[in-house]
């Protein structure tokens, strides 16, 4: 009996698909794409949709802060649904009528570091990330004596939202942890983006930004010490593109870097 033959022709360099998550080596069949390529893209391509349109469950992740000591503030931006979030991103730079009230209430004011976990363009990313990023992250900015107000857990969020609020709140800082726009490796990517002195219209150039953090990305250990070391340079520099991330010439950074590595080899 003739021995079938395969009809994909595979790549020479496909061992080094396994060193990475990006679309390389995929093959052929014939001048197309295999079709377990062609599944594996469709399959990358409904998360990422589901990680755009998913809500956020705010109640399940103040569930789990709270869970861990934090209090909780829930808060929201103009825009009144998902899809006009998606239409008008200037309303997500903004906070509603109600949640600016809310704010501009509370008498635990006058923070170091007012911290935001927000839904951004990916949902999944704060409710699976934020929590074990902070476990790493605050004690940290403790360690540095600065004093951290309540977490803000911030719906149809863009990253802007946080100097309105970090304003109101009398914050010398803000961390926004944000879902990043997905990628078809990557529907659950979170952004953080800290912002000295914020103030409603601040511009991007004003921010520093650490992105991809996940465990398949930079693992909470490392982001969370990427951050915390720009918080302190932070005290003595505006934020933005005068600050440097000098936190990989730190002897503290290749411990850190070199103890994950061997987390990942076992």
């Amino acid at each position: 009996m003739k021995e079938k033959q395969n009809p994909v022709t595979e790549d020479g360099w496909g061992e080094l698909s396994r060193l990475t998550a990006a679309r390389i080596a995929l093959g052929r069949a014939g001048s197309s794409l295999p079709c377990r390529e062609t599944l594996r893209f469709a399959l990358a391509h409904a998360q990422a949709r589901d990680a755009v349109h998913t809500p956020l469950d705010a109640a399940a992740l103040a569930g789990e802060l709270a869970a861990n000591g934090h209090r909780v503030i829930d808060i929201r931006s103009a825009a009144s649904s998902r899809a006009e979030y998606l239409q008008r991103p200037d309303l997500g730079r903004r906070l509603d009528d109600a949640s600016r009230a809310r704010l501009l209430a509370e008498t635990d004011k006058g923070c170091d570091l007012l911290i935001l976990i927000a839904d951004g363009l990916s949902s999944r990313a704060p409710a699976q990330h934020a929590v074990p990023l902070l476990r790493e992250l605050l004690p940290r900015v403790r360690e540095m004596g600065l004093r951290v107000g309540p977490l803000l857990i911030a719906r149809e969020a863009r990253v802007a939202l946080g100097d309105e609020a970090g304003e109101i709140m009398g914050a010398r800082m803000t961390a926004m942890l944000i879902g990043e726009r997905p990628g078809l490796s990557s529907p659950d990517s979170l952004g953080l983006y800290l912002t000295a002195a914020p103030r409603a219209g601040r511009s991007d150039a004003e921010r520093n930004c650490i992105s991809n953090v996940r465990p398949d990305g930079l693992p909470y250990p490392l982001a969370a010490f990427k951050l915390a070391w720009l918080i302190d340079a932070a005290l003595r520099q505006p934020t933005g593109v005068a600050l440097k991330d000098g936190s990989a010439a730190d002897p503290r950074w290749a411990a850190l870097a070199a103890r994950q590595a061997s987390l990942v080899r076992n």
